[in-house]
């Protein structure tokens, strides 16, 4: 069987920086081959070059050859990736809110249809709307959602926005390779075991081959019937389904033996400790995450787990505190009421976010690591400033700046060129640990993260949360919203569960997953 693509001796530099060097693999129709490697091991460069996408060609290109149903090619770009027959699922969506669901799979590819004026030119042919539309629901009935295709995308939940991008894909008659970058980051676990029953079947039944990128382990070995591991830019190796265990897939990723389990967190009883942070009838109106007036208090000290199923507003609470999404209600902190809708006043309050949006608006994209890291302290609070000549400016002090990003580079374990390179060139995992070194400079009374290790390897995972407890062991009382139950349990003091916007109960880390998933389910 000629395989749909193959990759031969890969290799690829930025400026003069090795990323790839020898890679070579497969994949064949039917066949879902998984990737995985440490972030910074060149995945997402491989996915670029496969796609054809600017940076590469930009930076000098590549060497090694890539072939698509054993021709070799060069692809230049994401639209002749596509005219070969490759669909990429992306890490961070590629749908525009405005448009509706059907507009969105169609972009690009619209049907058009004569009337008069088109008999004068082609170009002025109508949209055919009832077919654009018709194609669109065959595409979401392959992946397995139902909805309608008319609704516009802005306000859906997470997991409906995943599976529209995979229909969007599936709605190319030439499709033979579909690549998945992370697309379980985003989704709860009853999503992401609905994306891998359609991924099987895209598949199987629909002979597609799949080029699978996960840092869930265990999902890997679930489905994926080849396996390809990267370590530093080289190919540690192809595998078979059966040939490795999650533990030995991690060592072979990291390169020694790696420990699943976080750092023991000795969770207490909260029940006498005063409140920090007090909710009264809190509504917060972002979309897809409403919250629908609910009162809570939190805990000096505590680590206060947030979870629930996506659309049902548990991300709603921490971008409502933050002032980055419009909140009605009462937040009293310190017994003292403070103001909402007022992102500075949240940060002067000493409040910190981390947005589980860390591209749109936990990043300086185009600034340097040391940048990134070290703006918020010094823009909010003053730090990392010395006086100037006349003693009445203050300027930043380039030295403390850079003592600071150094030190969190290794102690974050960030994988880069040096401090100065620019964030945008990180791989997802390594733009989330800067993202973490720059809420822990603005040392926070209340530190509040959300989905803190969505995209990052098992080894980074392990390195965050050991972080966020060892944060809260030095006093600092956080708030963790996140989509894994297993990370709740194993960091929180205590976890609530959010549905349909309120609260729906309030466990002990220990509580029953019968408990759990019956609060969730309202």
């Amino acid at each position: 069987m000629v395989p749909i693509l193959e990759l031969k001796n890969i290799s690829k530099s930025y400026y003069g920086n090795p990323v790839l060097n020898g890679v070579s693999f497969s994949v064949k129709p039917g066949e879902i081959r998984g990737i995985i490697g440490e972030n910074g091991a060149g995945k997402s460069t491989m996915m670029n070059i496969i796609f054809g996408m600017p940076v590469i060609h930009d930076t000098g290109g590549f060497t090694g050859e890539v072939l698509v149903d054993g021709r070799g090619v060069n692809i230049k770009s994401p639209m002749e990736a596509m005219e070969k027959g490759i669909g990429m699922v992306h890490q961070e969506f590629m749908l525009i809110p405005e448009l509706a669901i059907y507009e969105n799979i169609k972009l690009n590819r619209e049907i058009t249809k004569p009337n008069l004026l088109s008999k004068v030119s082609k170009k002025l042919e109508i949209l055919n709307v009832d077919k654009m539309r018709a194609d669109s629901r065959a595409a979401l009935k392959k992946v397995g959602i139902s909805i309608d295709e008319w609704l516009p995308v802005a306000g859906l939940p997470v997991g409906h926005m995943q599976f529209i991008e995979i229909a969007r894909e599936v709605d190319h008659e030439n499709l033979e390779l579909l690549v998945f970058d992370e697309p379980t980051a985003v989704l709860t676990e009853i999503e992401a075991k609905r994306l891998l029953k359609t991924m099987k079947h895209l598949a199987k039944d629909l002979n597609i081959g799949i080029l699978f990128i996960s840092h869930r382990l265990d999902e890997i070995e679930e489905i994926c019937d080849t396996l390809t591991i990267l370590r530093d830019g080289e190919l540690v190796g192809n595998f078979n389904r059966g040939d490795l265990t999650t533990a030995e897939m991690a060592e072979h990723m990291v390169g020694h033996k790696v420990s699943i389990e976080v750092k023991e967190h000795k969770q207490r009883d909260t029940d006498r400790d005063e409140t920090i942070l007090e909710l009264k009838d809190f509504h917060v109106n972002m979309p897809g995450e409403n919250v629908k007036g609910i009162d809570l208090k939190v805990r000096r000290g505590e680590i206060l787990g947030v979870g629930g199923l996506a659309g049902q507003g548990k991300l709603g609470i921490a971008n409502g505190i933050a002032g980055l999404s419009d909140s009605t209600g009462k937040a009293i902190l310190n017994d003292k009421e403070i103001e909402l809708n007022q992102p500075l006043k949240s940060i002067e309050n000493k409040i910190t976010f981390l947005s589980e949006d860390r591209r749109g608006t936990g990043l300086l994209l185009d600034e340097s690591i040391e940048h990134n890291i070290s703006f918020t302290a010094c823009y909010t609070q003053g730090q990392f400033l010395q006086k100037g000549i006349f003693e009445i400016f203050k300027l930043q002090c380039p030295k403390r700046v850079s003592e600071y990003a150094n030190n969190m580079i290794e102690e974050l374990d960030i994988r880069c060129t040096n401090r100065r390179q620019h964030v945008r060139r990180l791989s997802g995992g390594n733009q989330q640990k800067v993202c973490m070194s720059r809420v822990i400079a603005t040392q926070p009374d209340i530190l509040m993260v959300s989905e803190p290790t969505r995209g990052v390897d098992i080894g980074a995972k392990k390195l965050i949360l050991d972080k966020l407890i060892e944060l809260n062991e030095l006093g600092m009382t956080i708030i963790v919203t996140s989509s894994e139950l297993v990370e709740l349990r194993a960091i929180s003091d205590r976890i609530i569960i959010i549905a349909e916007g309120r609260v729906a109960g309030e466990f002990l880390p220990k509580a029953s997953d019968a408990d759990i998933g019956l609060a969730m389910a309202s």
